[in-house]
């Protein structure tokens, strides 16, 4: 997807949800929340720590509650979008026809500024070494490529558990040497897995 500079170009390029993408972030910037691009879309933080972000898909537009595992979510509107993966995040999820209830989605809004401020956030489990199952095929690229292995040992811990996951994940020996094939320009270039998703 192209870059976008401001909230006003990612508005415009879903233009099916631009009215209604317009009302939520009116209902953002009602706030103390500053606003950003972030990951090639608006998200929106307080000192520095993102609270939410906005954002739209094929099917349906939504806000992302960085930490809305701590939401009371009474009205039931919140979803977990990788159930068993994702532990902080929740997303408000509308589709074209939903009515959006301004006063109950800021009262949303509303609590996770205030959580934020209250320190409520999930830390992430820093990752130890032994924590990370270097698979076969990438210890036998070890061996035949010393400024692969070279460049791996560079990486964070995370980092190089991403890349075995990535590896370990795939079911057939076909699948796990094609994805060792994607990745090692990228571990050789010591980019991360996830870095493209990453970036401001």
């Amino acid at each position: 997807m192209k870059k976008v500079s401001s909230v006003e170009e990612y508005i415009e390029n879903h233009s099916d949800f631009s009215n209604q993408l317009n009302t939520l972030r009116q209902l953002l910037i009602s706030t103390e929340l500053e606003e950003h691009i972030k990951w090639n879309a608006p998200t929106y933080s307080i000192n520095g720590k993102n609270v939410i972000g906005l954002g739209a898909f094929k099917n349906h537009y939504c806000l992302w509650f960085f930490n809305g595992v701590f939401l009371k979510d009474e009205a039931n509107m919140l979803v977990n979008a990788q159930e068993g993966k994702t532990k902080a995040l929740r997303q408000m999820r509308f589709e074209s026809d939903d009515k959006l209830k301004a006063d109950l989605i800021l009262s949303y809004i509303k609590e996770a500024i205030q959580n934020q401020k209250l320190g409520k956030e999930i830390k992430a489990a820093r990752t130890k070494k032994a924590d990370i199952t270097i698979p076969t095929e990438l210890k036998d690229a070890f061996k035949n490529n010393a400024n692969l292995k070279v460049a791996f040992d560079k990486l964070s811990p995370s980092k190089q558990k991403e890349y075995c996951n990535y590896i370990n994940e795939a079911k057939r020996e076909v699948t796990k040497i094609s994805r060792l094939e994607k990745i090692t320009p990228m571990i050789i270039e010591l980019k991360g897995l996830h870095d493209k998703y990453k970036n401001c």
